[in-house]
């Protein structure tokens, strides 16, 4: 026997409670790295601007659109990625693009970008649409016995939906599923405030990280290794699939006419195991969560579902009418944005809001405190997917929504992320009832992305039409 579902909860779904007063600099720092965001004060929420004052470095978080703006759009080469965020990142990452900066990042980006254009999507869309088929299935045999932990099932399908379009196999590849095992380790191991990052020490000073930290990521970082071998071997022989590895291994930079080397290779595909998984597995865990809470939504989004696909097949097509699951999971990047903060640093004196910015301060814009901000958004606590409709809505979605950042620095991935989201949501949902479990709300903390506490647990309760094939017989 098992919990009776909850009632439907009235007021906003869960945020954590903001800190009360001044803290000294070691106890924000105890705070930041067990929460990112209970360790900020409320006033954040209504701020356009906030500095920190430190021994060792000033920060200032901007919540002001203009300021916003200025970061992302209009002058982002002088706000280059923070080096103290380098410092934790960099046993996975390498100097992939998430974290370099200058000519290397543009160097990276040249060769990325065309991977993730165009007509990119429709190539790697079938390959999204057997991830959730198979999805789909390992969750039928959770249904209807009992709460389910959602952010581990979230969680494999999002790195199924990497190894596919990035490598053509499933998570079952036995590479594939040794990092993916290996990759949870590291999370677990890595922390997400470094001193030596606090510290005011210079680049070449190493930076130490926990022995777990290091052994998991040369253990990831090996594994890809693998698949960038095989596929090097794949396109030798001209036998390689038309997938996002072939794509980025065999475009050569425009400006230089150079492709990744191998090592380079390794490197952007860690970034994409961080975000393009971590993300998209957190978005969508929330979503499921945020529908279990109003089953009005769930059920729009679960008929739109039924009625747009067609069980024998899938087109690309498709995905244009699932506008309700769209806005649900807009709505959930919203609230729950996957990656909460953003670090950049100034790399020239400025002038904030009547403020002297020094040379090499922290400029931190805080999804998190934008997408909430009480003075631009109505009811900014409050679930409400209809929103994006609105003036209000629209007006903040051009100038107070960066889910995926901004600018030139724009996840290349952005529009990939939205559609995996938007599809694997109507088939869970197509597929499932989401229900709530009493006693087992969760509380999002904040590490490297937003993530439940404890998990999220919901009841799935099995649909009649829960049945898809794989793209097998697919028309796209």
């Amino acid at each position: 026997m098992f919990d009776s579902p909850s009632p439907t909860p009235k007021g906003p779904p869960p945020k954590p409670a903001a800190r009360k007063g001044n803290v000294s600099l070691w106890t924000y720092f105890r705070l930041f790295k067990k929460d990112i965001l209970s360790a900020q004060p409320a006033r954040l929420y209504r701020a356009w601007m906030a500095e920190m004052r430190t021994p060792f470095f000033r920060s200032y978080l901007c919540n002001d659109p203009e300021l916003v703006d200025l970061v992302l759009k209009q002058r982002p080469q002088d706000f280059p990625k923070s080096e103290r965020m380098r410092v934790g990142l960099k046993p996975l990452l390498g100097e992939s693009i998430f974290i370099s900066n200058g000519e290397l990042w543009a160097h990276q980006r040249r060769i990325i970008d065309p991977a993730f254009e165009g007509g990119r999507l429709r190539i790697v869309f079938p390959s999204m649409w057997d991830s959730g088929v198979a999805a789909v299935e390992r969750l039928s045999a959770l249904a209807d016995k009992g709460p389910v932990e959602i952010e581990a099932q979230t969680s494999h399908v999002a790195m199924d939906v990497i190894f596919r379009t990035l490598f053509s196999v499933p998570i079952e590849h036995e590479i594939a599923n040794a990092a993916f095992q290996t990759f949870r380790e590291h999370q677990a191991a890595q922390p997400v405030a470094n001193v030596t990052a606090v510290l005011p020490l210079p680049r070449w000073f190493p930076r130490f990280h926990s022995r777990k930290t290091k052994a998991t990521a040369r253990i990831i970082r090996d594994l890809i290794g693998q698949l960038v071998d095989m596929r090097v071997r794949e396109i030798a022989e001209g036998t390689a699939p038309d997938d996002l590895a072939t794509k980025i291994m065999t475009t050569p930079d425009p400006e230089t006419d150079k492709c990744f080397d191998r090592d380079e290779m390794v490197d952007q595909v860690s970034i994409f195991f961080l975000a393009g998984h971590e993300t998209s597995a957190a978005a969508l865990a929330w979503a499921l969560f945020l529908l279990a809470r109003d089953p009005e939504w769930q059920e729009r989004v679960a008929d739109e579902a039924r009625a747009a696909f067609e069980p024998e097949k899938i087109y690309f097509s498709t995905l244009s009418k699932l506008k309700d699951s769209r806005a649900v999971f807009r709505e959930a990047m919203r609230l729950y944005p996957p990656v909460p903060m953003f670090v950049r640093e100034a790399a020239c004196p400025e002038h904030f809001r009547d403020r002297d910015v020094a040379k090499g301060s922290q400029v931190i814009l805080s999804p998190w405190h934008l997408h909430r901000h009480e003075r631009l958004w109505e009811r900014p606590d409050e679930f409400d997917p209809g929103r994006f409709a609105t003036p209000n809505g629209k007006e903040c979605l051009r100038n107070a929504y960066i889910p995926f950042s901004a600018g030139q620095r724009v996840c290349p991935g952005s529009a990939f992320a939205m559609a995996e989201g938007t599809l694997i949501l109507s088939m869970f949902l197509r597929a499932f009832r989401f229900e709530l479990v009493e006693g087992r709300e969760p509380m999002p903390v904040a590490h490297l992305t937003v993530r439940a506490a404890d998990g999220i647990h919901l009841r799935l309760m099995p649909r009649d039409s829960a049945h898809v094939k794989p793209t097998e017989k697919a028309a796209t």
